[in-house]
Parts: structure tokens; sequence; C-alpha cells
């Protein structure tokens, strides 16, 4: 894994700091991603204590200026990447929140993982061995939706619709670029201790980057256009 370099976005925190570490332990370049420049750089320091090549830079995902200024910070130091961790995401309720939840949900869970995916296809289909993950979850299942009571009793309109969308973004690019080398599938993290998840949560941080570092790090015959958590398929 020496060599590689990844891009995780929402890196400076939970389960995408904890993402960037394992993929920083197996020997890969870590572009960590924050929404300001202060907060990345903190959070690479805290890795390159430990050793890990880890970079941070500035990603404020729904900002397009910022994901201009990163393709051409990858191309002209890397000329490209081979991990890319849509990591990003909120989950706001309706109750008490004072902006538009649904759009604001959709902006960085469905609308920002697009178009910084898009914007970097280029420099990861330069990878010998691209790999796209998409940070999901059993939430955005649609058969879980409809046959799992404690799916049901935690779904969200909003988190639960733009993660659903992610996953067919999953689906839709891992159909397009199925004769390259890229491999996409998202990853479902379980219910982990972070501030989305809460406390009662059964997961630590460590454990819900699981799943994303093992898709972020496919063999050649690894799968593609998937849903996992840990080993197990996920149904769409």
């Amino acid at each position: 894994m020496s060599n590689k370099i990844a891009l995780v976005t929402g890196a400076n925190k939970g389960i995408g700091f904890e993402v960037a570490r394992q993929l920083g332990q197996q020997g890969i370049t870590v572009l960590v991603g924050a929404r300001t420049k202060s907060k990345a750089d903190e959070a690479a320091s805290k890795l390159q204590v430990e050793g890990i090549q880890a970079i941070g830079v500035q990603l404020e995902v729904t900002n397009a200026e910022h994901i201009a200024e990163l393709v051409h910070f990858i191309d002209k130091e890397y000329g490209r990447l081979d991990i890319l961790v849509n990591n990003a995401g909120i989950l706001v309720e309706n109750s008490g929140y004072e902006g538009d939840f649904l759009r604001d949900t959709f902006e960085v869970n469905t609308f920002a993982p697009y178009y910084i995916t898009e914007a970097l296809l280029p420099l990861l289909l330069k990878s010998d061995a691209g790999r796209i993950v998409n940070q999901s979850s059993a939430l955005g299942s649609i058969q879980l939706n409809l046959s799992n009571e404690s799916v049901q009793a935690m779904a969200s309109p909003a988190y639960s619709a733009s993660k659903a969308s992610l996953n067919l973004l999953t689906v839709y690019w891992s159909q397009k670029w199925k004769d390259t080398n890229l491999k996409i599938n998202s990853t479902h993290p379980g219910l982990v201790k972070t501030q989305m998840g809460g406390e009662n949560a059964e997961l630590s941080e460590a454990d819900g980057a699981i799943t994303a570092v093992r898709l972020a790090t496919l063999p050649e015959d690894g799968p593609t256009g998937e849903f996992y958590y840990m080993d197990t398929q996920v149904p769409w």
C-alpha cells in the first residue's frame, strides 16, 4: 500500500479520522479533509505523531472552489488519486433545525459526493487500482426500511433518502466504469459512538472505520457496485 494516495472527506473527527488513521497505518499517504485548513492541519498533526504520512487539506464539501483547488493540488503534487472515501455527512432533524433540513442534508450527503467524485474521476482513473468508498447507512437501504423494525424506528426522511440516493450513485458509477480498474462500493459503518451515533451506540469509532478501510484497499478481484457492513452484504 506504500506510495498510494488517499483522500478522506470529513476526516478531522469521528469515523473519518479513524478511516484516515487506519489507511495511514498501512503506509498510505492520507489527505485529511476538513471544513477549515486549521481543523485539517490539527487532525493531520495528530496522525503525524503516530508516524502516519498525513496532510491537512481544506474541503468544505459543498464549496465548489474548495473542490477545484483540491483537484488542482492533487494533480500537481501526485498526478493521480488512488483512494477516495466520501465520508463527510450530516444528520439534522426537521424539528428545531433553522435551515432547510431536507435540502441541506442532500447538499452534504448526496450532491457533495457526486461533485467531488466527478471532479476527481480523471485522477482516480490514472491509478492502477482506484477505489471509491461512499459512506452510506443501513438507514438508506430501501429493503431494510420495508422489512426491519429497528431501521424503520430510526429512519429519518432526509438522512435516509439522501443515503439511498448515494447508494444509487455507487451503482451508477460502478456500472459506468466497470471495464476499468476502478472499484466503487457503499459501506454501512454500523451504529458508532460518534456525535451522530450517540453515546449508547454499540461500536467504537475504530470499529466503525473497518468496513470503509477494507473497501478502500480491495484487491484486484474484489467486488464493485456493492453495499457492505464488515464482510456482510447489505441489501439495497
